[in-house]
């Protein structure tokens, strides 16, 4: 067997759902796409996206050295509906993706065990891994590497794991023999445009990270506008909906990473307890977890938009104490909570 033909079962052997592999300089489009969405300022907050955006849109000159790119794929489906919690009002709906621990600390040390491997094989070589944690534009990659295509919502779409997977990525020294390239097989469907809460798609195939609630809930720091706060509905950490619509999930592969069950007080936690958590108790229920990352404020600020859009006066016992919290972006959102709910009482 070939080395890369080794390679790829081992990647399976390690538990990914997919590999493939690309060069370096197969991804000429995406620097202009991300210089577009740049241009009209869609990025929101993100200000990293405007930094070393020549490294994003060319691999090769994030690492000369490189020859190519092994792209794998990570299922994490979720073995429950996760759009059920979207009708539990008086809880909030976290992303499954959210639901466990960090997929960034599992994705890495499976990543750097397969790159070790491949040392073995070629010694002398060079790999440096990535998962979201450097200027590389994983999903372009994907698709030249032959995983799949970004759908209509520039999420990855597979045709055998559907679109619930984590991307991660090594780079190499090696040349490596290349797959070809994934076409679009999104055809007239918008199921996924159709389901956004916050019409966060000027058009398919394009976001706007201001108006999308995955944003709103872990990027953007501050009040999010009273215009989309109605819309938030229940989301409380993260958006699946464009996910889970999906007609290609029929197809998604079962996640084999026990790490990635959802945990049973994540599956829909009661608002109420949320909004009670200090800073301590915060970080006590989220060790582990990506969600810990935006910190107490940030995520009792969700939560507190999810009892504004409950219309359960009952609510307001969680609300008022929040009126007077330390922080003023919390204080707000208590205020604002009150007020909704206060006009359906």
């Amino acid at each position: 067997m070939s080395l890369t033909a080794r390679l790829k079962t081992q990647a399976i052997a390690e538990g990914f759902g997919a590999v493939g592999i690309c060069k370096t300089t197969d991804i000429p489009q995406a620097a202009k796409r991300l210089e577009a969405f740049v241009s009209e300022g869609r990025q929101g907050q993100m200000g990293w996206m405007s930094e070393r955006m020549n490294w994003r849109g060319n691999p090769q000159a994030l690492w000369p050295e490189a020859r190519s790119v092994i792209m794998l794929a990570e299922p994490y489906s979720p073995n429950h509906d996760p759009l059920q919690p979207l009708e539990i009002k008086d809880s909030g709906t976290i992303s499954v993706y959210a639901q466990n621990r960090d997929y960034h600390d599992v994705v890495k040390k499976r990543l750097k065990r397969l790159g070790r491997w491949l040392i073995d094989q070629e010694p002398g070589s060079e790999i440096k891994v990535f998962v979201d944690t450097a200027p590389v534009m994983e999903k372009p990659l994907a698709q030249a590497a032959g995983l799949g295509w970004q759908g209509k919502h520039t999420n990855l779409l597979s045709r055998d794991l559907g679109n619930w997977f984590f991307l991660g990525c090594i780079f190499t020294t090696i040349e490596l023999q290349y797959d070809t390239p994934e076409t679009d097989h999104c055809g007239s469907c918008t199921s996924c445009l159709d389901i956004c809460p916050t019409d966060a798609f000027p058009a398919p195939y394009q976001l706007d990270a201001r108006r999308c609630i995955s944003y709103l809930t872990i990027e953007h720091s501050g009040p999010v506008d009273p215009s989309l706060r109605s819309l938030m509905g229940n989301h409380i950490y993260g958006c699946d909906d464009c996910l889970a619509a999906c007609p290609w999930n029929k197809f998604a592969a079962t996640a084999g990473e026990i790490k990635y069950a959802a945990r049973d007080d994540l599956k829909s936690p009661k608002l109420a307890d949320l909004a009670a958590l200090d800073d301590a108790g915060f970080r006590a229920m989220f060790s582990g977890s990506p969600i810990k990352r935006i910190g107490r404020n940030r995520f009792v600020r969700n939560v507190l938009y999810a009892i504004g859009n409950s219309e359960i006066p009952a609510l307001k016992d969680a609300a008022t104490p929040l009126c007077q919290d330390d922080d003023a972006t919390v204080r707000d959102a208590a205020n604002w909570a009150l007020e909704q709910l206060n006009e359906v009482s």
